[in-house]
């Protein structure tokens, strides 16, 4: 079984060296923060704030919010193709919808979809099911409002890291409180966290020893976060981890992890089970990158990028 092309493959020296330079650069970013608190939520704080210097928000973005829950909105000249539902990363605890401005701006115009990026609750403050509740209210406010509003009630929800998460998470939930599988047209699930009992590439169990955003430790604490008091079987609940639950009557996914990030194994247990349950999965499989592999510029993440265009294209024509 070939997980790539054997023209991906060639690009990986391109990639180890784009990615040892950028990861020097990235410590040289988060460089005098200091060692964080030992607590919990003095932990999430210092990372929140650290965090916050790699926003990039754009004017066309609108601040608004939806069922209580802040959001920002990306709105198309004319009839919405559809509406992207996008979460943002951070492991439940850090990041904000600000994170996927340039993106998701560049998705609506691409492709005249109305983009809504969704500010849900952050732990340790707000834990589970705190942010899938809000995921699941805006999808609801959505269902109710898009059509008449912007023209189009047709779904795609995505994320990245703790956005794919969510959208996998808040898909499972359409389709079982909402009853509303069918009016979801696909799902962009990038490099997601999808056993919070901790996949054994979380736990540093990896294919290649290679520089990564992630860490065990990192893991470890984001889920202490998100599922404070949770055993390792309780966090492996259908319902807290999308991995162990019925994943029947789903739309098309497209999932995209590197083989260097400790969420890899999330991705490769997911893609086989989504498909044997009988939905379509189209993998992305990327040699040498690590965690939030968008962010290093090489001919693998370009040819990543030319596969999840496509991906959308045929997902609004469908």
């Amino acid at each position: 079984m070939k997980l790539w092309s054997d023209e991906i493959d060639a690009m990986r020296p391109e990639a180890r060296g784009v990615v040892d330079a950028g990861m020097v650069m990235i410590a040289e970013l988060f460089a005098g923060d200091g060692e964080p608190p030992a607590d919990l939520l003095g932990a999430a704080h210092h990372m929140r704030k650290a965090f916050e210097r790699t926003y990039a928000p754009v004017p066309e973005a609108i601040a608004r919010e939806v069922a209580g829950v802040p959001c920002r909105f990306f709105i198309p000249d004319g009839p919405a193709s559809a509406v992207y539902l996008h979460f943002h990363g951070g492991g439940m605890v850090i990041g904000a919808p600000e994170m996927g401005d340039s993106t998701n701006l560049d998705l609506c115009r691409r492709f005249g979809m109305l983009v809504i990026s969704v500010g849900y609750r952050k732990a340790p403050e707000h834990p589970f099911p705190a942010g899938p509740d809000d995921g699941v209210a805006v999808a609801k406010w959505m269902f109710d409002n898009a059509l008449a509003m912007y023209g189009s009630d047709r779904v795609i929800l995505g994320g990245e890291s703790a956005g794919g998460y969510m959208a996998a998470a808040v898909a499972l939930r359409i389709r079982d409180e909402l009853g509303a599988a069918d009016r979801l047209i696909g799902a962009n699930l990038v490099f997601g966290v999808h056993d919070w009992g901790r996949s054994p590439s979380q736990r540093g169990q990896r294919v290649i020893d290679a520089p990564d955003m992630l860490s065990p430790e990192g893991m470890a604490m984001f889920a202490e976060c998100y599922l404070p008091g949770m055993t390792i079987e309780e966090r492996r609940a259908p319902h807290v981890s999308p991995l162990f639950a019925d994943l029947h009557g789903l739309c098309p996914a497209f999932m995209s992890v590197g083989t260097a990030d400790h969420l890899l194994d999330d991705t490769l247990m997911l893609a086989p089970r989504w498909a044997a349950a009988g939905n379509e999965v189209e993998l992305f499989v990327a040699p040498e990158m690590p965690h939030g592999f968008q962010a290093f510029p090489c001919g693998i993440t370009s040819a990543w990028a030319t596969a999840q265009s496509d991906w959308f294209a045929r997902r609004l024509v469908a």
